[in-house]
């Protein structure tokens, strides 16, 4: 091939040039007006009218700038003409710079709007992704931030950022001193993600978006921001969708990285939430910052002392557990073990505030304890109606609660149900299983089931539709659920779960139990593990089946009922059960939003008087 000519070699300078943008527009404007100023004067000086050099530089640029000045030129022939022309001149070189500056503007606007520059922030938290799980998470933001003068979230998607900050604002009207900055980007971009600051948070939220495999965007959003220039010094949380991705998140993610199962910790919550109503009641409550959450507390003054003494030194504070110095969490711990030097109380408060040692005596009341043990576990039948993803990890989890001989029938016409528990049956140690495609809005087939005739009964949303149809289709069976019990006077306890938080309030007219939304238990779980990692140890033992869990016991296996009583005696009773007492619920507010009934760390000092039906809230093996 032969060598360029010099045309092709200023063609290819010229555009390389050009390729600089506006910058570069503008700069060839400036010589094509110099250039024109110069021919201009030249041309005057030539015809003999100009006025020197300097005043004939002058009136030629007086022309191209502004094309009115050549209606005041007084003199004709080639003056006029050689002006009429540079006017001319002028008027396409403004008209390019106009059109340059416009188009410059308009890509600056546009880069703007999408928020290209770096969040200049500290101690910020880093939420990546976006659904309609972020809202929740910024509300609980907003409150955890609340004491703070000037507090930070930043939030990088593939979105545009105002509307991202629309949206915000009309979900979430008061950020109080929360400051929310949003981003334009990939979530598992490392250039993107550098745009908030990771580096510099201390928390980073991942958050899945509605995509065909979301869990891939997940593990590659882990190795976006985990392996970016510099490290991470702060902790990542996010939550796979299916079990089997949970291993390649956490290999992804690192020792920075703490990975939930999602539909697993929902299974595990569903399970425990049928066979005790109210139980996510006390969950949402530890889970949000709107009430009383968790607390790791150092306290010196009770190194070396035993438990028991720490499980009354706080009348505003109830003891959840212990976080040992090499970083053991132990739920409901055996109150004759002594605080070691190094460990951490693990306290349930309404504020770090309240976190007060009482130094008086305990008033306990020996008249009013009793020691009524449980009865023994006996067969249970469960009815599931519905199927999901999480389905599957329920009927696992109920065969580790449920005494031998128990019965879970299972009703759904979803594609997938048939040959999971086809698959499912075999594995299960002390329970028969029972399946029945059908439609579970069908009245005729309900009233067949006899429901009243199960000890619990779980109505699932399905998965193989929209969201909101699912939560119309449960709303269907609930009311038929409800309309039966008024007509035959019976008492079944029933279980919902909610794909849409919104539809909560429409499902309280079934007078169904309890309700569990996945999408906002998942969300508040995130948010507490970003503001403190050492909770996700403290959930994960007590959303498992070993060790202790929460339980919701008759207040008549503690103390009298109908007998004054304070929560230190209530406490105290649970102690010599080998239990620790953290609240009690009243089965006369069951129906009251938005407790529910359900008292989460008492005053313990207070009097009350519980009745029969009443439960005490406990962390017990079983």
């Amino acid at each position: 091939m032969s060598e360029p000519t010099f045309k092709q070699r200023a063609r290819y300078w010229f555009d390389n040039t050009m390729s600089k943008g506006t910058k570069a527009l503008i700069g060839w404007l400036t010589v094509i007006t110099l250039v024109l100023t110069a021919i201009g004067a030249m041309f005057l000086l030539f015809v003999g009218k100009g006025d020197g050099v300097g005043g004939t530089l002058w009136t030629s640029f007086i022309h191209i700038l502004d094309a009115g000045t050549i209606t005041g030129d007084a003199e004709g022939g080639p003056y006029m003409v050689i002006m009429f022309a540079t006017t001319i001149g002028g008027l396409v070189i403004l008209s390019s710079l106009v059109g340059v500056l416009t188009t410059g503007l308009d890509a600056k606007l546009e880069d703007l709007r999408k928020g290209r520059s770096l969040v200049v922030e500290k101690d910020h938290t880093v939420i990546l992704g976006w659904s309609d799980q972020v809202f929740i998470i910024i509300s609980e933001l907003v409150e955890a931030n609340e004491s703070e003068k000037r507090a930070c979230i930043a939030i990088l998607a593939d979105r545009d950022k105002v509307e991202m900050e629309d949206e915000i604002r009309t979900k979430i009207a008061d950020l109080k001193s929360t400051h929310v900055v949003c981003r334009t980007g990939d979530p598992a971009d490392p250039d993107s993600i550098a745009l908030v600051n990771p580096s510099q948070a201390k928390s980073v939220i991942l958050l899945t978006s509605a995509e065909e495999d979301p869990d891939a965007q997940l593990v590659r959003s882990l190795l976006a921001v985990t392996q970016g220039e510099g490290g991470l010094k702060c902790h990542v949380v996010g939550a796979v969708s299916e079990g089997r991705n949970l291993p390649a998140a956490r290999l992804a993610g690192g020792r920075a990285a703490h990975v939930v199962d999602a539909n697993d910790l929902m299974a595990r919550l569903m399970v425990q939430t049928c066979r005790q109503s109210g139980l996510s009641v006390v969950y949402t409550d530890l889970l949000d910052f709107g009430g009383d959450e968790i607390y790791m507390v150092d306290e010196p003054g009770l190194y070396g002392r035993p438990l028991a003494q720490a499980l009354h030194a706080y009348r505003t504070s109830s003891l959840l557990g212990v976080l040992t110095k090499d970083g053991r969490c132990i739920i409901n711990p055996p109150t004759s073990a002594n605080l070691q030097t190094g460990d951490k109380l693990i306290l349930i408060a309404a504020d770090d505030s309240a976190i007060v040692l009482d130094g008086s005596r305990p008033a306990i009341d020996e008249s009013v304890i009793v020691a009524r043990g449980d009865a023994g576990n006996r067969p249970e039948r469960t009815l599931i109606l519905g199927w999901n993803a999480m389905s599957r990890t329920i009927l696992e989890q109920l065969d580790q609660y449920v005494a031998p001989g128990s019965i879970t029938d299972v009703i759904s016409d979803h594609p997938d149900a048939a040959e999971a528990i086809r698959k499912i049956g075999p594995a299960m140690r002390v329970q028969g299983l029972n399946f029945k495609e059908d439609d579970t809005t069908d009245r005729r087939l309900l009233e067949t089931l006899n429901p009243g005739s199960y000890n619990h009964i779980i109505a699932l949303c399905s998965d193989d539709v929209a969201p909101q149809l699912a939560d119309s289709k449960t709303l269907v069976t609930l009311l038929h659920l409800r309309d039966m019990a008024q007509r035959t006077g019976t008492r079944f306890k029933v279980v919902s779960e909610m794909a849409d938080d919104r539809n909560r309030t429409l499902a309280q007219v079934t007078q169904a139990d309890d309700f569990i939304v996945s999408d906002k238990l998942i969300s508040l779980l995130l948010t507490q593990t970003a503001e403190n990692p050492h909770l996700s140890q403290v959930f994960a033992n007590l959303f498992s089946a070993d060790g202790s869990e929460i339980y919701l016991k008759p207040a008549d296996h503690y103390v009298r009922t109908g007998t004054p009583v304070n929560f230190y005696t209530v406490a105290e009773s649970a102690r010599r059960r080998g239990e620790t007492a953290i609240g009690y619920r009243v089965v006369a507010e069951a129906q009251q939003a938005p407790s529910y009934g359900v008292h989460l760390n008492p005053d313990k000092g207070q009097t009350m008087m519980l009745q029969a039906g009443d439960k005490i809230i406990v962390l017990a093996e079983d």
